[in-house]
């Protein structure tokens, strides 16, 4: 199975009106916010003629688990953030796939899960270098899936690992976040620690809270040189900037401004794509059960893991915590991740 089988094509205007923008929300984890302004007719038609759909998402039905009785009413959302745009420097360990969706690489991958109840939301972000069995491959970097079967592989890849289903597919580019940024007047974050880009006359992100524009919003959440752990400080960056994102998207002053909700889908549709499977009822569903979800509900945590380490063949790779793994897996399946949190250490 190559990538090349599931391609990006145009979104078709008649279909499922509407669907696009909640899509891309939940995408952000912002499923309801954008709805409840009353915007949802013109807004999906904007995201009807500007988003891209991802083809055939999914791996076959044979290899998919099955879902448990616990978890019918969660969802789980794969959400792939890729750089199309960002000059990538070649070394040996990088895996040069491309990009995402019309490529194979991945710059980050993140497992959404809304559970039953719809009273919080859990964000894990899956490093991209983390060693894990791929499905008719072998023990590898998880971005390998992208090489060896597209998005469809690394769906399989992680049901097989944590033994549940991934409802929906979504993959924004960077870029995005730039104009997206600037749409809701700038993004404050607190920086925990300061740092300099690591290009010539990069910019300077000093340590405490500081508001960010688009161009200083892809600095912050792409930078990954600067840091003695590479690609941790990085996540725990990307995570810090959405889960900001997302409260100014969801504050009153956003939601209540017409044109500036206009503005924020204008900006971030022609940067999503989304899977085929949602109608509008499955939507209509989501945002009217999610209404009341605020960023202080949200959680941000990356995959268990031991740090980092070499493979036999001297990859430099993240090793996964499997027996932590094994327990996160079960609390997805039943529905139970408040009470996995809450007694799991997920500092790393």
């Amino acid at each position: 199975m190559s990538f090349e089988e599931h391609p990006v094509r145009p979104r078709k205007k008649k279909k499922r009106t509407g669907r696009a923008i909640v899509l891309s929300v939940l995408a952000l984890v912002v499923v309801a916010g954008l709805v409840a302004g009353g915007y949802l007719w013109n807004l999906g038609r904007t995201f009807d003629s500007e988003s891209k759909t991802i083809t055939n998402a999914f791996p076959a039905e044979e290899t998919r688990p099955e879902v448990k009785e616990e978890s019918k009413g969660a969802v789980n959302i794969l959400l792939l953030g890729s750089d199309t745009r960002a000059t990538r420097d070649a070394d040996e360990d990088s895996d040069d796939f491309g990009t995402l969706p019309n490529g194979g690489r991945s710059d980050t991958m993140m497992l959404v899960h809304i559970p039953a109840d719809r009273k919080n939301v859990f964000v894990t972000s899956v490093m991209r270098d983390t060693w894990l069995d791929i499905p008719g491959v072998g023990t590898a970097k998880i971005n390998r899936a992208f090489a060896s079967g597209g998005v469809p592989k690394a769906v399989e890849t992680l049901e097989g690992l944590f033994g549940v289903r991934i409802n929906h597919v979504a993959s924004v580019d960077f870029e995005g976040f730039k104009g997206l940024t600037d749409a809701v007047g700038g993004v404050t974050v607190n920086n925990p620690r300061g740092f300099k880009q690591s290009i010539v006359n990069g910019m300077y992100f000093p340590e405490g809270v500081q508001t960010l524009n688009g161009e200083q919003a892809l600095a912050f959440v792409r930078e990954r040189k600067s840091f003695p752990g590479s690609d941790y400080q990085r996540v725990k960056n990307q995570q810090l900037f959405v889960k900001a994102l997302l409260g100014q998207l969801m504050s009153k002053e956003t939601l209540s401004n017409p044109g500036k909700v206009s503005e924020v889908v204008s900006q971030i549709a022609p940067f999503i794509a989304v899977d085929e499977t949602l109608d509008a009822a499955k939507v209509a569903s989501y945002a009217s059960s999610m209404l009341n979800l605020r960023s202080s509900d949200m959680e941000f945590f990356t995959l268990p893991n031991k740090g980092p380490g070499r493979s036999a063949d001297g990859q430099s790779i993240v090793i996964p915590d499997m027996a932590v793994i094994e327990k996160f897996g079960k609390a997805l399946q039943e529905d139970k991740m408040a009470e996995f949190v809450e007694s799991t250490d997920l500092s790393r």
